[in-house]
């Protein structure tokens, strides 16, 4: 395993060990680059902070909020709208941010009676939200402010309101993922027991690290619910405060993502009893066994497979169609956490493009493990990259797409690299057997953009092909493919609307309606 060195990083010798070549027949104990280690200074890391890992990833995506930062209007403004949280209460916390503003007067003197004051205005300002979360920050934490005090005085003299409190400030950890963890456990201890929700279902789970975005959590609901069993929760997209109150009276855990919320599953289980399973939602196959799973813990695997078999019906050819026109698509896999490994195998072996390079900005060295041991021979890992490591492995690795966030997702634009929103999405959801046929066709569609492809012409000095003006993606894809073949099977492009989330709101379900008649 020859450990890669970039010519950027040579004057920063500790980078050595942070970034592998996947050789030939190794394995984990000889591939694997250092990781989740404190940032090496002068790297100039694009990690998020703790901060961001608690406020912007896992707290925010919780629907019936007041999310209030205390801390310079900065912290606030950055954790905001950069993910497409959608929920289905008119995306309330999509559209309101809040912020105590703290100003260099605050930080002199203190700024207890300014969180108070906009605590009680921001109630006012939304009566109808009984509800708040607190994030501390850098400069909140460093001058002592009490943010729990403050919170069960305002509780006090307003009953009807329930406020919970996150100290998890930007230097709280290594990088975001610091936060996950902060948040974690401060919800199970604030929070989970104090309320006792109506249990409507003898299936009952709690939906762990989903975060809904672009409808994601909606589309794994309607399935769940379909077979029978009631999402008592969701942690945290389109979630609901009291709904995750009440997360110990779930049979069961379901995580999605494993880097985000493992630590609340884990802790649970510890004091409630409650098992964990880890699921899949990309790919026809990683789903199909999840929802099996799910299933089998509750004797429903006849629910599940008939979902699966109406799913794949329904998607699978119109998921080939793209597959066909994918082959051979040089990928980096540049994402956050979970995503590094929930598709270096999934995208090749169902799509059948190259993963040349993986690498995780906060991801931890089991997240690491688990992307290079589902990702081919000749791949690059790299933990924690810096903006022009990632130039010069574009530059050495020449990929056709790059699947990562938009800081590094602009720059390779500006290399005439394409990319999609690996964080955000472009036009998902993603998650689900349509999802997935969507997510390949956002890759196909940036792939063979004839915008794409004429984005590399300088028509100062380049020939210009003047016989052949007119071009489509489906022109310069079908140019090396076997037509015949695609010709004679039953594959054709996504036929699905443009938006496949709204409709599942207020669907009814005979399975969960059946059994609440008999509960009551």
């Amino acid at each position: 395993m020859p450990y890669h060195e970039f010519k950027c990083s040579e004057c920063i010798p500790e980078r050595k060990k942070h970034a592998v070549i996947k050789g030939e027949g190794e394995d984990l104990t000889s591939c694997l680059p250092l990781g989740y280690l404190n940032t090496i200074p002068g790297t100039i890391s694009e990690r998020g902070c703790a901060f961001c890992g608690a406020k912007h990833v896992i707290g925010t995506p919780m629907k019936d909020v007041i999310h209030l930062c205390h801390g310079p209007v900065g912290c606030t403004y950055d954790t905001w709208q950069t993910k497409r949280y959608i929920s289905d209460n008119d995306n309330y916390q999509f559209k309101y941010t809040f912020a105590t503003d703290m100003k260099e007067k605050d930080i002199v003197f203190g700024a207890e009676k300014l969180l108070k004051q906009n605590i009680i205005d921001a109630f006012k300002a939304f009566p109808e939200i009984k509800r708040m979360s607190i994030y501390q920050t850098c400069a909140s934490a460093l001058i002592g402010d009490d943010i729990d005090a403050i919170a069960k005085e305002v509780m006090g003299e307003m009953p009807d309101v329930d406020i919970f409190v996150c100290n998890s400030p930007g230097f709280a950890g290594p990088s975001q993922s610091g936060g996950h963890h902060l948040i974690n456990i401060a919800w199970v201890n604030q929070k989970v027991g104090t309320f006792e929700p109506k249990i409507t279902s003898d299936y009952v789970i709690n939906y762990v690290g989903e975060y809904n975005i672009q409808g994601d959590q909606e589309v794994m609901v309607d399935y769940f619910n379909r077979m029978g069993i009631q999402v008592l929760s969701t942690f945290t997209g389109n979630g609901s405060y009291d709904d995750l109150r009440g997360m110990h009276r779930a049979d069961l855990n379901v995580l999605e993502c494993a880097r985000s919320a493992e630590y609340i599953c884990n802790e649970l289980r510890v004091r409630y009893g409650t098992p964990r399973m880890d699921i899949d939602g990309f790919g026809f196959k990683p789903l199909s066994e999840s929802l099996l799973k799910v299933g089998m813990f509750f004797g429903l695997e006849k629910e599940a497979q008939a979902i699966i078999d109406e799913e794949i019906a329904r998607w699978k050819p119109e998921f080939d169609w793209y597959a066909r026109r994918l082959k051979g698509v040089k990928v980096c896999l540049w994402p956050g956490g979970s995503k590094l490994w929930h598709w270096a195998h999934v995208i090749h072996d169902e799509m059948n493009v190259d993963v040349v390079s993986l690498y995780t900005k906060f991801g931890h060295q089991g997240d690491m493990e688990k992307g290079i041991a589902r990702c081919a021979e000749g791949a690059l890992a790299i933990d924690d990259p810096n903006e022009l490591e990632g130039i010069e492995a574009m530059k050495e690795l020449k990929p056709d797409i790059i699947l990562t966030g938009v800081r590094p997702g602009e720059v390779a634009k500006k290399m005439r690299v394409q990319y999609l929103n690996a964080h955000a999405y472009h036009n998902g959801p993603y998650k689900g057997f349509e999802g997935w046929v969507r997510f390949a066709r956002d890759i196909y569609n940036a792939v063979y953009s004839p915008i794409h492809q004429l984005s590399g012409l300088d028509i100062s000095k380049d020939e210009i092909d003047t016989d052949n003006r007119f071009m489509t993606r489906q022109m310069i894809s079908d140019a090396k493919i076997d037509i015949k073949a695609a010709e004679a099977s039953d594959e054709k492009e996504y036929t699905g609307d443009y938006d496949c989330v709204t409709k599942l709101r207020g669907k009814k379900y005979p399975k969960l309606e059946n059994q609440v008649s008999s509960i009551d």
